[in-house]
């Protein structure tokens, strides 16, 4: 029996935390899996916070920050509550669809991968709001590819599957959205290699409360320089590191 853990960070999304919620329950992950919800919130103001208290569940767990520590740290905490033998992260907005949970399940099934990441440029269509987010995330894409020895399409993606024992012996340690980098270079650094799968994507605007920007971008080439230099520990000191070969 597998389990996994779906890792919700939240941040003002009353408008669709409770479909992201649903729609991840409402996912068959067949007989072998079993799942728990870790929502985070992340000191919501929109009602978000008020709503999650409400939940009575034995699926969900939801941990509330007492102020704004960034997505990155909201993962971090998931991580810390986890105990399946995946995580999987899900964003709170409509921009990912649960559903594709599944997918995800039935790869780590064949696979036993360290790591799965939906890919938003596999399979064909590529739907982008605004072509500097796209351009961006293609250079984001091929500088990890370069220091790092991967072969990803899409570096910047939201949802990503990791297996347990793998990310949880890996020293995090940035708290916004670097940490959608900081976590493929390390699985990568580490020996382990990323397999990914398309996934469809659905963007919101700004006016809709997309929330990265083009200053998280800079961020995230400073974080990868980082790394790559050494700057910090890839793991945690009683971890151990991959075999290749």
């Amino acid at each position: 029996m597998h389990k996994l853990s779906v890792i919700i960070c939240c941040y003002n999304e009353i408008g669709t935390i409770a479909s992201v919620i649903a729609q991840t329950q409402a996912v068959d992950l067949g007989a072998a899996w079993t799942r728990e919800i870790i929502v985070v919130d992340n000191c919501s103001t929109d009602g978000t916070r008020e709503y999650l208290q409400q939940i009575d569940d034995p699926e969900i767990q939801v941990v509330f920050h007492e102020q704004n520590m960034g997505k990155g740290m909201s993962i971090r905490t998931g991580i810390d509550h986890m105990s399946g033998n995946y995580m999987i992260i899900q964003d709170a907005d409509s921009e990912y669809d649960p559903a594709e949970h599944i997918r995800f399940v039935n790869k780590a099934d064949e696979t036993n991968a360290a790591a799965i990441f939906g890919s938003r440029v596999l399979g064909g269509e590529v739907k982008y709001e605004y072509a500097h987010a796209y351009m961006g995330v293609r250079l984001l894409t091929a500088v990890t590819n370069i220091l790092f020895g991967g072969h990803l399409t899409d570096v910047a993606t939201a949802t990503k599957m990791v297996r347990g024992d793998v990310v949880k012996s890996l020293n995090l340690t940035t708290t916004d959205f670097n940490l959608d980098f900081e976590l493929p270079d390390k699985i990568l650094l580490s020996g382990h290699e990323i397999i990914e799968i398309p996934i469809s994507y659905d963007p919101r605007t700004y006016a809709e409360g997309k929330k990265i920007t083009s200053w998280d971008g800079v961020r995230a080439l400073m974080t990868m320089l980082r790394d790559r230099l050494g700057f910090t520990p890839i793991l945690k000191p009683q971890a151990q590191p991959a075999e290749t070969t």
